[in-house]
């Protein structure tokens, strides 16, 4: 396995171009599983890209990027412990889990529309 790189924190750029960085840096020794991006807004101008990695003691965490490209905007990273339940169905990172394989089908009940249940 690899050493890795991360930043945590907040970075935001102001409309005058000056940049407000309070990242710190976080080393650990783990591989990639998988990563993923939502767009929000409908365009790739704003998005969350959630990454998974898999740590040299077997313990899963997540990075998240909650980003922007416009300014006065922020861009905030984190590093979350993902637990087998926070990468299956009804997980907080249910389809980063998917995606990597790690989640369970649904069940029968979980995939049926009820009529009684709203959305």
């Amino acid at each position: 396995m690899r050493k890795k790189g991360l930043q945590v924190g907040t970075v935001t750029t102001m409309r005058s171009g000056q940049v407000q960085d309070n990242l710190r840096p976080v080393e650990f020794t783990g591989e990639l599983v998988t990563s993923r991006t939502d767009y929000t807004g409908g365009d790739d101008t704003r998005g969350v890209t959630e990454s998974l990695y898999k740590s040299d003691g077997g313990r899963y965490v997540v990075y998240v990027e909650d980003w922007s490209k416009w300014q006065g905007e922020s861009n905030t990273n984190t590093l979350h412990d993902a637990t087998a339940a926070d990468l299956d169905v009804g997980g907080r990172f249910e389809a980063l889990g998917r995606d990597a394989g790690l989640g369970r089908p649904l069940t029968i009940d979980e995939a049926v529309i009820r009529p009684d249940v709203e959305f």
